[in-house]
């Protein structure tokens, strides 16, 4: 199987550079390369102390000791998964090395240097201008969804590759299609020692961290463990470069492990968990607030001032995986069950969110998930490979509220005392799929994968679709592939994200909704196509174009409507999204470098569920207007290069944004300033005997201290004001072993 990769590899790529040469020219380069090693005291220029272990002969699998046998499972489990048509970009536990901060940076910022992906406020990402939904899987098993998404849960330097998977996904991919993230974890079969380090800098920041694997016998592990304290928790709403009441304490930890019973078939098991507090940081300034009785409000003889609030968030996220997979012949198995729990809890200010909001909530919601996964793939024939299976999962979220409001009467004066108005609610939810496809190698450069599937959801609303799939891959040459798609897409709205508010309890009081309008959140149907191709048009050089339409009724969308850090869904009753992409990728010798930039545009109309959140004249006019969507970004970009020579690797990057929207004339109407953040880093290998090294890094993020806003408070569900961190230092030392 053959993939749309926008990545080169070089294993004949350099080689065939080599042969070209003049035999002259191969000698002196050949020699010069020899000197190179020799003065750097490593095996070759450009290289790093990084072992490369090879999963050895498909043929050798009865010496359990060796990894070959973890090389074919692997090999197997990937073939089971299929992203053949799709946009895929892959990343690398190199390339993130390469990356501002590397193993130490936060898994969104990772995203963010694939193409197409923006950033948001709280550290969200949009793929191709879609809000959120994006899939999330750990060696091809699916994570179940949590109340806060994966961005700042999982930690970076348990990854050894992910794919960013885009586009017209095959039928084995459903319920969120705005891109899948597979990851592929690192494993004792091939890390064999650990490492411990300490990360620190700018903004308080400290970060221990550990990593440890092996493989003793028929089992392979593999763990890691984090702590951060950081005193830029959440992006600062000022554009001030230290933010206030803003740090946050994080405690991440990973572990997988894999245990062979026989040369075709293994069980694992993936357990993380991740527990983080964080100060909600505080805007100086704000226009003084009244108490009831319309008199300034006194707090020790003082008028609360609004850089001293006191709001906190904790959230929680566990989940665990068992699998087993099994080998029969030209039959692969793999069958996984999965269980998480996810949490966040609001704790308000409650005396001044009173004074500056009339309101004063605490909010606790959580959401509990069982689910089997079952996948399989079957060599029918040499032309012929199917694919099918199931995935189907129950969920419980529970959202628990209480909010302090006032009395207020019908010309909009509040009257003392407050008081709590609890408002409880709990929902099952059901989602089932099932799948099957067929890649059918129709000659040596065309190959079709068609197939459909099927989804039911039932929660608040019980709805199904049926979802033909179809892509299609011409590859005239070695070095130039097309590729063409088409895909039906059903998306059911987030469960934990559903408001369960009982609307009519705030009637009268200083949290009453605008309207009373609360038709239920629907599941989004859509209709995608994707088109594109990569060229290899130089030795180590391959460049990619991508382009897609889609086109959506009841088009899912979400944003923040109170003080939590927490958003909710609703509707548009029709949208439309269209773009293009283009990457380049180079590697030569220890000289790495890669670029991506995005144009796509997403509109939609008609706000059609969870009216009570909006204001009705927005309502009025989104109703036969289309409008921007709030995180639309016209344009994206990344890019960066990097040098590896006599241990060392030098390294810097740029992240750019046209900018997001806000309001105008019309919502979202008015386009946010564009910015671009450039990042610089060095980082050099100590030998320290046989296994033992240490390594020391320097990191500079946004070396210009540029100011850039992401959100100013304004737009179709959008929160407070969020701007990007201002420039920071920060060092890494480890120790491996």
């Amino acid at each position: 199987m053959k993939r749309n990769h926008h990545y080169y590899s070089e294993t004949s790529g350099f080689a065939g550079w080599q042969g070209k040469m003049q035999p002259r020219y191969a000698r002196a380069y050949r020699a010069a390369i020899v000197l190179a090693s020799l003065a750097c005291g490593s095996a070759a220029m450009g290289q790093t102390n990084n072992a490369v272990v090879s999963s050895g002969s498909a043929t050798n699998v009865t010496q359990l000791e060796n990894t070959t046998v973890f090389g074919k499972l692997d090999e197997a489990r990937n073939k089971i998964s299929a992203d053949l048509g799709a946009t895929t970009y892959s990343i690398s536990k190199e390339q993130i090395e390469t990356q501002a901060q590397g193993a130490n940076a936060p898994f969104n910022q990772v995203l963010l240097r694939a193409p197409g992906v923006s950033l948001d406020s709280f550290g969200q990402i949009h793929v191709r201008n879609e809000h959120a939904f994006v899939q999330y899987r750990i060696n091809d098993v699916i994570l179940p969804e949590g109340i806060t998404g994966f961005g700042s849960e999982l930690d970076t330097r348990f990854i050894d590759s992910l794919e960013l998977i885009t586009g017209a996904l095959p039928a084995q991919y459903g319920v969120r299609n705005a891109g899948v993230v597979d990851i592929k974890t690192k494993s004792g079969a091939y890390v064999n020692g650990g490492d411990v380090s300490m990360f620190g800098g700018s903004y308080d920041t400290v970060k221990p961290g550990f990593e440890y694997g092996g493989k003793e016998g028929n089992l392979n592990y593999y763990v890691s463990g984090s702590y951060l304290h950081t005193g830029l928790g959440i992006e600062n709403p000022t554009p001030s470069t230290n933010p206030i009441h803003d740090d946050s304490d994080q405690f991440k930890g990973f572990a997988y492990l894999s245990y062979i019973l026989d040369d075709t078939s293994r069980l694992s098991l993936i357990m993380s968990g991740a527990h983080s507090y964080f100060q909600i940081p505080n805007s100086p300034g704000q226009t003084a607030g009244t108490d009831p009785a319309g008199n300034p409000f006194p707090l020790g003889g003082i008028a609360f001032d609004s850089s001293t609030l006191n709001e906190n968030q904790t959230e929680q996220n566990y989940y665990g995986v068992v699998s087993y997979q099994k080998i029969m012949g030209d039959l692969n198995l793999q069958l996984a069950g999965f269980s998480r729990y996810s949490s966040v809890v609001f704790r308000p200010d409650s005396t001044g969110d009173l004074f500056f909001n009339g309101v004063a909530s605490r909010v606790d919601r959580n959401i509990l998930t069982h689910g089997l996964q079952g996948d399989s793939s079957y060599d029918l024939n040499d032309s012929h490979t199917l694919r099918g299976g199931v995935q189907m999962s129950a969920s419980k979220a529970v959202s628990d509220s209480t909010t302090t409001v006032f009395n207020v009467d019908g010309a909009g004066n509040a009257s003392a005392p407050s008081f709590p108005i609890v408002d409880n609610g709990s929902k099952w939810g059901y989602l089932f799929g099932a799948y099957l496809q067929d890649e059918w190698k129709i000659s040596k450069q065309f190959t079709v994968n068609y197939g459909a599937r099927i989804d039911l959801s039932d929660a608040f609303l019980t709805e199904w679709e049926f979802e033909p799939r179809v892509n299609a891959i011409y590859k005239p040459t070695e070095k130039t592939t097309f590729h063409a798609g088409y895909a039906r897409y059903f998306t059911p709205p987030p469960l934990e994200s559903i408001s369960q508010t009982t609307v009519n309890k705030f009637n009268g009081t200083s949290n009453a909704a605008a309207n009373t309008q609360n038709d239920p959140v629907q599941s989004e149907r859509s209709h995608y196509f994707d088109v594109g191709a990569t060229q290899i048009v130089a030795p180590g050089l391959q460049l990619g174009v991508d382009g897609y339409y889609k086109i959506a009724r009841n088009q899912l969308d979400d944003g923040q409507f109170g003080q939590a850090l927490i958003v909710t869904p609703f509707n548009y009753r029709n949208g439309i999204l269209y773009g293009v992409e283009f990457t380049a990728t180079y590697k030569r010798d220890g000289f790495s470098a890669y670029g991506n930039f995005a144009y796509s545009q997403e509109k939609a109309r008609n706000i059609d569920s969870a009216q009570f959140n909006f204001d009705p004249a927005d309502l009025a006019f989104i109703k036969n207007n289309y409008i921007f969507t709030d995180h639309n970004q016209t344009f994206t970009g990344s890019a960066g290069v990097s040098y590896a020579f006599c241990n060392t690797l030098a390294f810097a990057d740029l992240l750019y944004g046209n900018g997001l929207r806000a309001d105008g004339a019309v919502p979202n109407g008015r386009k946010l300033p564009g910015y671009t953040t450039v990042n610089l880093g060095i980082e050099h290998d100590f030998k320290l005997g046989h296994k033992n090294q240490l390594k020391a890094r320097l990191d500079v993020v946004n070396v210009f201290d540029k100011v850039y806003e992401i959100r100013d408070g304004t737009g179709v569900g959008v929160g407070a004001a969020q701007f990007g961190a201002r420039r920071g230092f920060y060092g890494t030392v480890t120790y491996a072993f």
